[in-house]
């Protein structure tokens, strides 16, 4: 999924915004659940990144850790850049090796996404927007008011993330997928 993210996100309008179609997607995700052999290349794009966007948020206890939620909520409190990305550095060094992998390759596809804006008016906060509420939850529901202002805040977060992934990450997230 995410070497087709990667490939073709960049020049696709609306990624991770539109959503494919409702019945492709559940037919998709039945057999990806099953273990059958999914072609994903042969499918929308826009059905690849609904079916990604719904994997990421059945991670048990979110791939940025809800046990760390309210860390990375005040991480924006903090001082200049420099510290912001310094506190994001440390979290990222108390989640699981798994979780770490994967977020480099999603900020790898974000990045490269983002770097293409003006042809697929997917810019930073877009995409933020877009994939925030399915990288971090609160570990406990609230009311939908505490629920929009947490959503506003971890596309802060996310939006930031983003912006800053080849500082946070290193340069060489930008070349994870090799030449494709």
């Amino acid at each position: 999924m995410l070497s087709l993210l990667y490939q073709e996100g960049p020049s696709t309008k609306g990624i991770f915004r539109r959503s494919g179609s409702a019945k492709t997607f559940k037919e998709l995700k039945e057999k990806l659940d099953s273990g059958t052999e999914v072609d994903l290349a042969r499918e929308s794009i826009f059905v690849t990144a609904s079916l990604f966007k719904d994997f990421l948020r059945n991670i048990p206890g979110s791939i940025l850790s809800s046990q760390l939620c309210d860390k990375w909520i005040s991480v924006l409190d903090q001082g200049n850049n420099e510290e912001k990305i310094k506190s994001i550095q440390r979290l990222i060094e108390h989640l699981p090796r798994a979780n770490v992998v994967l977020l480099r390759y999603i900020f790898g596809v974000l990045h490269g996404i983002e770097m293409r804006s003006e042809e697929n008016q997917m810019n930073a906060f877009n995409l933020a927007v877009c994939i925030a509420p399915s990288l971090l939850w609160p570990p406990v529901s609230s009311t939908p008011d505490i629920e929009s202002e947490f959503i506003k805040k971890i596309s802060s977060l996310v939006q930031f993330l983003i912006e800053n992934c080849c500082r946070i990450f290193g340069d060489e997230i930008t070349s994870l997928f090799g030449e494709i």
